[in-house]
């Protein structure tokens, strides 16, 4: 099948409730932002439907995602699940569809409820269908029951300080796309002396570098913001172009250091 591409960079909504999600869904799109990023498990649906209703940009420029959350991922529970979300979302059709974490435990078979996905894309709930946070064993388990070829991405953390390499290696081995959640390690990216000094030289930010190092290597980018400023200046990163020294003095930055970790719902790393 041919994918839709997912846009570059994308609006993050984790942890942004209420008026603080609508005001930041709001200006994003007025800012230029096409790519919204939800989940179930983030309590926001809702206000975010109502952000892009309001905002009056058409439903074929916005590429919209959510994620199943682990409670409905058992065959019977995934669709009726979409259908809620699309009710909130006041969408017809999802964009993207996303496996938000694997069964923890294994207690539901991954091949269960990738079908189950499957076929909310051929009910027409989701033009699209992917995984995150999966490690190689799920996504291997994940393309034996679907095929890689219908996974349209893998959403997972990374950023200069975690580049999940071994991962990002098997899913580009697969053909699978990238998205890159928390690409700013929730700010500590404005905190590094390396990435600084690189946007000194490029007279950019902090955030323009380190999200320009993901998109140089081919990952989308969802970062999240409610200041106006910092939506604009994310969003202005696609136009900076780093050196290969540059990739080479942030790759040289990982240090494993992982901030999505739930306790009882994150799998065993590779």
């Amino acid at each position: 099948m041919t994918h839709t591409t997912i846009p570059a960079i994308g609006l993050g909504t984790f942890r942004l409730q209420g008026q603080v999600v609508i005001d930041s869904v709001r200006n994003g799109l007025e800012a230029g932002y096409r790519h919204i990023d939800t989940a179930q498990i983030y309590g926001n649906e809702a206000e975010v439907g109502q952000a892009m209703a309001d905002s009056g940009v058409p439903r074929a420029e916005l590429f919209v995602t959510t994620k199943v959350w682990v409670d409905s991922l058992a065959g019977d529970k995934l669709i009726p699940s979409l259908k809620e979300s699309l009710r909130k979302l006041r969408l017809e059709q999802l964009d993207l569809a996303l496996i938000h974490w694997p069964s923890p435990g294994g207690a539901v078979p991954v091949a269960e409820y990738m079908a189950a996905l499957a076929q909310a894309r051929e009910q027409g709930l989701t033009k699209q269908i992917g995984v995150s946070n999966f490690t190689i064993a799920h996504l291997q388990q994940a393309v034996a029951a679907v095929g890689a070829q219908q996974i349209a991405t893998q959403q997972i953390e990374i950023h200069p300080f975690l580049q999940n390499r071994k991962v990002v290696e098997y899913a580009r081995s697969q053909g699978i796309h990238l998205t890159a959640y928390m690409p700013l390690a929730y700010g500590k990216v404005m905190q590094e002396p390396v990435i600084a000094g690189i946007a000194r030289r490029h007279n950019a930010t902090p955030a323009q570098v380190a999200l320009a190092w993901s998109l140089q290597q081919g990952f989308a980018v969802i970062p999240s913001s409610t200041s106006r400023a910092n939506l604009a200046g994310n969003l202005a990163a696609r136009g900076l172009v780093l050196s290969d020294d540059d990739m080479a003095a942030i790759a040289a930055l990982e240090r494993n250091e992982r901030i999505a970790n739930p306790d009882g719902i994150a799998p065993q790393w590779d």
